[in-house]
């Protein structure tokens, strides 16, 4: 069948397009027949407007959110600690609401009205902040350096004045779609593997990629850590057999690169146009800019 990754069928009945995005080395290309099509434009311009949006259903009869969340979480979000450092809080005594000393774990409170204090000093839950960042190369994906190498958190530095962090990692060679944010909750899940949040890579290596390895990678690699089996997998059309396009839900450490790299190729250019239902639409190397409602709702709806 042919499926689409950016939201609109195909007309080739086995034709895919990957998101619709263009990346520095493949200028305006999208995934069809196991190709991609070339077309010219400014490499920085990211101006498709079609997203791949999956969709989660949601049970009839689903419990409606009564606006209550766990106390750890409330610290955390309030930026003085994390989650499990937040329990050895509440545990030890030293957190109130109301005015009452709390320390059993999994207690929940309402932001809204609830007064939570800790060492006697009133918590502010933070304002939530999600921001999505097309990353360059040679930017490491941490919050802090021990070498002082830049690091993403340079390229956020005035997009707000929370405390957050990158969800997963990219290599400091690899470009493309981050996410930062202080919720903690969607960042957790977004990371669990039981979600499956795909990714869909431009990837460029030393030297064609045969057919035989094209139907290997296709039909699943049995690396050092397991099988793994992408998503789906395409050529560039009007490019040369090095510049490929593969979609993934794994989250292991450099999978990408190591599929290839297995069967003895080296990965020259590695890109992460999509991840979830976030795209590169408008946003150019090197720039961040905050999600919008919709595409958090839409977010929310892919984890459980």
């Amino acid at each position: 069948r042919g499926r689409s990754f950016g939201g609109e069928r195909s007309e080739n009945s086995r034709g895919r397009s990957f998101g619709g995005e263009r990346s520095e080395n493949s200028r305006g290309r999208s995934f069809e027949n196991n190709r991609i099509d070339r077309k010219p434009t400014n490499e920085y311009s990211d101006t498709n407007t079609t997203t791949f949006y999956p969709r989660k259903k949601i049970a009839s009869g689903e419990p409606k959110d009564d606006g209550l969340i766990r106390l750890n979480r409330y610290i955390a979000n309030s930026g003085i600690c994390s989650r499990r450092k937040a329990d050895e809080l509440i545990e030890s005594g030293v957190v109130s609401v109301n005015g009452e000393i709390v320390s059993e774990l999994g207690t929940k409170v309402d932001p809204a009205k609830d007064e939570i204090k800790y060492n006697g000093e009133r918590l502010k839950r933070e304002k939530m902040v999600y921001i999505l960042l097309n990353k360059p190369k040679d930017y490491i994906t941490t919050t802090d350096d021990p070498q002082e190498r830049r690091t993403v958190m340079h390229l956020v530095a005035k997009a707000t004045n929370e405390r957050i962090y990158p969800v997963g990692r990219l290599d400091r060679n690899t470009t493309g779609l981050l996410l930062l944010t202080n919720d903690g909750n969607l960042a957790e899940k977004l990371s669990h593997p039981r979600n499956n949040i795909s990714k869909i890579y431009n990837v460029e290596l030393n030297k064609n990629l045969t057919q035989g390895d094209f139907n290997k990678i296709q039909f699943g690699l049995q690396l050092e850590d397991g099988l793994i089996k992408p998503d789906d997998i395409s050529y560039v059309q009007g490019a040369s057999k090095r510049e490929i396009g593969i979609q993934i839900h794994s989250g292991k450490n450099r999978i990408v690169r190591r599929i290839f790299e297995s069967l003895g190729y080296d990965v020259i250019k590695l890109d992460r146009v999509v991840y979830a239902n976030l795209t590169k639409k408008d946003l150019t190397r090197g720039r961040w800019r905050y999600i919008d409602d919709r595409e958090l709702i839409q977010l929310k709806h892919l984890i459980k």
